[in-house]
């Protein structure tokens, strides 16, 4: 049989993967590549940390195609030269790719497909991310009839499930650039790139009777627990297939012991489903990239402070909660999602400034910064999206900080010049007393900034703001 290609994209896996089963079905060998684009490496600015992350899971897929017999071929320039160069070095038959529903990757594979036979499979998400519609065809842009029609497909189940292969034929000997290792990622990072790291993370998220699954309900939203299966970056780059989550998450509810638990596996089955849902909110809704869903909402008058800006980007509002999660996101390249939706609303409703600004430093920093979870979430908490929250939804941060951070633990890891504060005023360290701002060496103006908004006028503003659009 002729070769063929896999191209390797956000699927750095052997499980699963729907289109190396095809390039397998198809020919032998399989030539596995994957092309470094200058173009997509440069969107949005990347983010330093998440191209490392991606570098180090292409290493740990080269590794593990080796031990079963092939290589990683690693090419650097425009995806359709690159391509249509290999299959003439190989006389490939054709090129398989998982298909994905971002803009860029939609032009960029159009492109490519005018150069070389492209087939495209499914694979991203769970379910196809253009199967779920309405009965009159129309897509869902509300979640929750989404949500039902994606069940009513049918739960994903271990049959459907792809073993990674055994052995694979080593591709012809073609030109392959070294993996960029440097800088890598830093020791800040908590993440170890690889299918087998993702994989190892959900067996110990939602493996086995007592697992933290079935606790999920009580504890995703608390920034001071790890109650959350911090699967996202392994998911955004395939490292782990969302199939496969769906499919533990489907298990642990079917298995859970009791009621609670089985609460817990349907609640993060349910974020899970949120994922497929802004996945196919893209894809129909490209232009939601660039500005509001929902059209009245696109008149808005921002003030985009840039000092306020900046205040929010470092850390130093003067609100623990928010600077302790944008510290957070800076430092370790992922963010508490409770965290995201406080320092999103923080950014968006008590400085009004615009959602796209916050977006983009999300995607400059996030391990996990994924074009339609990331525009979906902004939007979504900005009010301004599909199924968003209501335009006058307005977190306060000190409450927020109090129900899921209740003693504070959250706040004195990633702010320690507030460590000594007593619980009783670590989210409002400004309402402190002199002398208690004294003992706890947390002066405020001098240890720790005071708050550069006042919560309930920035309130009223946003209000008045939103009803004028």
């Amino acid at each position: 049989m002729a070769p063929t290609i896999w191209w390797a994209r956000r699927d750095l896996r052997l499980h699963d993967n729907f289109a190396l089963r095809e390039a397998l079905a198809s020919g032998d060998p399989v030539v596995p590549v994957f092309v470094l684009d200058p173009a997509l490496l440069a969107w949005r600015d990347a983010g330093a940390k998440r191209v490392a992350f991606m570098l180090a899971g292409l290493a740990a897929l080269d590794a593990d195609l080796r031990a079963r017999g092939s290589r990683l071929i690693v090419r650097l320039g425009n995806p359709a030269e690159e391509l249509a160069r290999l299959r003439e070095e190989t006389d490939a038959t054709g090129v398989f790719a998982e298909a994905d529903p971002w803009p860029y990757a939609q032009e960029r594979d159009a492109r490519v497909g005018q150069r070389v036979p492209l087939t495209l499979t499914p694979g991203i998400t769970a379910k196809p991310y253009d199967a779920i519609l309405k009965p009159d065809g129309g897509p869902y842009t509300v979640y929750t009839p989404f949500s039902r029609a994606w069940k009513a497909r049918g739960l994903p189940a271990p049959s459907e499930l792809i073993p990674a292969p055994d052995r694979l034929a080593p591709p012809p000997d073609v030109q392959s650039v070294p993996i960029p290792g440097q800088p890598g990622l830093p020791p800040t990072v908590p993440f170890a790139a690889g299918e087998a790291e993702g994989l190892r993370r959900l067996r110990a998220f939602a493996g086995g009777a007592g697992a933290p699954v079935y606790a999920y309900d009580e504890t995703r939203n608390r920034m001071d627990l790890d109650g959350t299966s911090q699967l996202s970056p392994y998911l955004r780059w395939g490292m782990v297939s969302a199939l496969r989550a769906a499919v533990a998450a489907v298990h642990a509810l079917q298995n859970a012991p009791d009621a609670g638990a089985k609460k817990s596996a349907e609640t993060w089955l349910n974020e899970l489903i949120w994922r497929e849902f802004y996945q196919a909110a893209l894809f129909r809704f490209p232009l939601v990239l660039e500005q509001e869903f929902q059209e009245r909402m696109r008149g808005i008058a921002w003030r985009n402070d840039p000092a306020e800006l900046a205040a929010w980007q470092e850390g130093r509002t003067g609100y623990p909660v928010v600077d302790a999660a944008m510290r957070q996101l800076v430092t370790t390249g992922w963010m508490h999602n409770r965290a995201r939706l406080i320092v999103a609303s923080f950014l968006v409703k008590d400085l009004l400034i615009d959602w796209r600004l916050g977006e983009r430093f999300f995607m400059q920093h996030l391990l996990d910064g994924d074009p339609a979870a990331n525009n979906g979430g902004w939007q979504w908490t900005a009010g301004v999206g599909t199924d968003a929250a209501p335009y006058f939804r307005v977190f306060n941060p000190a409450l927020q900080a109090e129900k899921f951070d209740p003693d504070g633990a959250y706040v004195r890891r990633w702010v320690p010049e507030l460590a000594k504060v007593p619980a009783k005023h670590i989210h409002s360290p400004h309402l402190m007393p002199a002398q208690e701002q004294e003992r706890a060496g947390a002066i405020i103006g001098a240890d720790y900034p005071a708050p550069i908004v006042d919560h309930a006028a920035a309130r009223e503003r946003v209000l008045a703001a939103f009803k004028l659009t």
